[in-house]
């Protein structure tokens, strides 16, 4: 069954963008990231235009974030401490990124930009990922014994602003939280994205939180970035598909609840691994199609 998508200026099967969105909230649930890495290329690939799956991605990934996290809350992994950092970064960065998004979009670039991020990104992330989740995994199966932790002291946990994050049992600098939300919201503006993908391995890796922590914790932060990103896209470049996200949005909370229940059945480095795997496989079909001719050479469009 096709529906018209006023702001998209396309028809799509609402059944299709159902189980988009149902997959992404999955996704959400088990990993704690946003999924708009993955909401927003599979939109592009379906026929959305760019600047319209970028925008209403990052609605959609609210909606998944909203979901997930109060799965995680019930069960104690939010450290609403260093979520709160991660926001006030995130908004700052988030506001940076819309004004940026939109000057690209002014010359011509966006799409380019989209592309070239994702390939940067995930093709950077997902290897990292699943190489060392897969050496935790053979060091564990071989010896038995406790891994290592997962992140190494650097220059960097000597900066100045120390807190205590009881939650995640960290005495590290707030600008550590700060400028990774700061990232992040720009990221999210450009992207479409809730920052998850690098959330949640730089909160591991970098800052040193426990993985089931990290997850709620991620989602938290996302909800305020997206939302607004969201507003800021919806007022100033008018890209906002209100009925995409809604059917993307139903799917969506649906799937984050059975995301976080299966999350609980699997380890920490099992997450990161399969994890990396999906991110560094939403980065290979990114690059291939960068590659790839178009199928109509010639278009006619208005101008935005």
């Amino acid at each position: 069954m096709d529906i018209y998508l006023p702001i998209a200026e396309i028809s799509e099967n609402v059944f299709v963008l159902l189980a988009l969105g149902g997959g992404v909230g999955f996704l959400s649930g088990l990993f704690g990231v946003g999924g708009g890495f993955l909401t927003t290329p599979l939109l592009i690939f379906i026929g959305i235009p760019p600047a319209v799956a970028v925008a209403t991605g990052a609605n959609q990934t609210l909606a998944a974030s909203v979901s997930g996290t109060i799965a995680h809350f019930r069960r104690g992994n939010v450290d609403f401490k260093m979520g709160g950092i991660l926001v006030a970064g995130g908004i700052v960065g988030s506001v940076f990124g819309v004004w940026l998004f939109g000057l690209l979009r002014a010359l011509g670039q966006l799409e380019l930009a989209i592309s070239f991020a994702y390939v940067v990104l995930l093709g950077s992330l997902g290897p990292l990922m699943i190489i060392e989740s897969w050496r935790a995994m053979r060091r564990q199966g071989a010896t038995g014994l406790p891994q290592r932790k997962l992140h190494q002291h650097t220059w960097l946990h000597g900066l100045p602003l120390k807190m205590r994050f009881p939650k995640s049992r960290l005495y590290v600098s707030a600008l550590l939280p700060l400028g990774l939300g700061f990232v992040v919201g720009i990221l999210s503006a450009i992207m479409g994205v809730g920052g998850g993908f690098i959330m949640v391995p730089a909160m591991i890796y970098l800052i040193g939180m426990p993985t089931l922590v990290v997850i709620g914790t991620s989602l938290f932060q996302i909800i305020f970035v997206t939302a607004n990103v969201t507003f800021l896209q919806a007022t100033q470049n008018q890209t906002v598909d209100v009925l995409l996200a809604l059917i993307l949005l139903a799917g969506a909370v649906i799937g984050a609840e059975f995301g976080t229940r299966f999350s609980a059945k699997l380890r920490g480095e099992q997450l990161r691994a399969l994890l990396g795997v999906i991110i560094l496989a939403v980065g290979l079909k990114i690059f291939v199609d960068l590659f790839l001719p178009p199928l109509d050479l010639y278009s006619l469009a208005f101008a935005p």
